[in-house]
């Protein structure tokens, strides 16, 4: 089943150094774009993280810190891979909860803004734990019938997520062609961060997820607590969640 499109989407993973938003950095980037018309246009980097890659973690993608040693890093790409999601909704596989996160958190630390105020998000994996309790090369198997024999590079995993979520709309009547319908059935609690630190209670408000003030309303705690918006700004929490954190105190300001 094609997709029905009404702005262009793009699937895209990433291969990086570790699996902490905050700290690790981008080695790999893949994005295939989709446009409404069915035409695809699809760019691989590889990226210099500025910081040496774990060997456990090469042990799963196989970059070496000597394979990117001599290429771009992020700072240099990200006007390209800015250009190229720009205006587009986003999609992969466990990108609500890790991908997208941290590329937001790469966008930033270069001061290129990034936000997902009028973008959707379909998380392909999401679906696929709702329908199936699977990985991606079994959800590649699965759906598409074929083997995933070059599982943990970017631009293979890009495809099968791609060509997964196809294959999943034609077996699922349940499944609306609608990327607005697959973003809200592929996401897990409503965030206001990508991160998942700053949630919305059922009255539509922030609330904290963690800590002691877990599923208190945020400006409440900013009010009753001023001191918490400082020790959050200063811990090792992503960007993106500290620039929530700031819109939400501004606004109260603001009011």
């Amino acid at each position: 089943m094609d997709l029905k499109l009404t702005r262009p989407i793009c699937f895209f993973d990433l291969e990086t150094t570790g699996i902490n938003i905050s700290k690790d950095r981008i080695v790999e980037i893949s994005i295939l774009k989709v446009f409404p018309n069915g035409n695809k246009e699809s760019k691989t980097w590889l990226v210099n993280p500025e910081m040496p890659i774990p060997a456990e973690t090469t042990a799963v993608h196989g970059i070496t810190n000597e394979k990117i040693a001599n290429e771009p890093t992020f700072k240099q790409l990200a006007d390209q891979i800015h250009k190229m999601i720009k205006g587009c909704d986003l999609a992969g596989f466990n990108s609500n909860k890790f991908d997208i996160p941290l590329l937001a958190e790469e966008m930033l630390r270069v001061n290129v803004d990034f936000d997902m105020d009028s973008t959707v998000a379909v998380d392909i994996q999401n679906i696929f734990h709702k329908m199936e309790q699977r990985t991606l090369v079994a959800a590649y198997k699965f759906y598409c019938d074929k083997d995933l024999t070059n599982a943990h590079s970017a631009e293979a995993d890009t495809l099968a997520t791609y060509e997964v979520l196809c294959s999943q709309l034609d077996k699922y009547p349940d499944l609306e062609n609608d990327m607005k319908f697959l973003a809200e059935f592929s996401s897990r609690r409503k965030t206001a961060d990508f991160a998942g630190f700053i949630a919305y209670n059922e009255e539509g408000k922030e609330v904290f997820t963690f800590g002691k003030h877990k599923n208190r309303v945020v400006e409440e705690v900013l009010d009753s607590e001023p001191g918490y918006f400082g020790w959050i700004q200063n811990a090792d929490f992503p960007l993106y969640t500290k620039k929530v954190l700031t819109a939400i105190r501004l606004r109260k300001f603001n009011a």
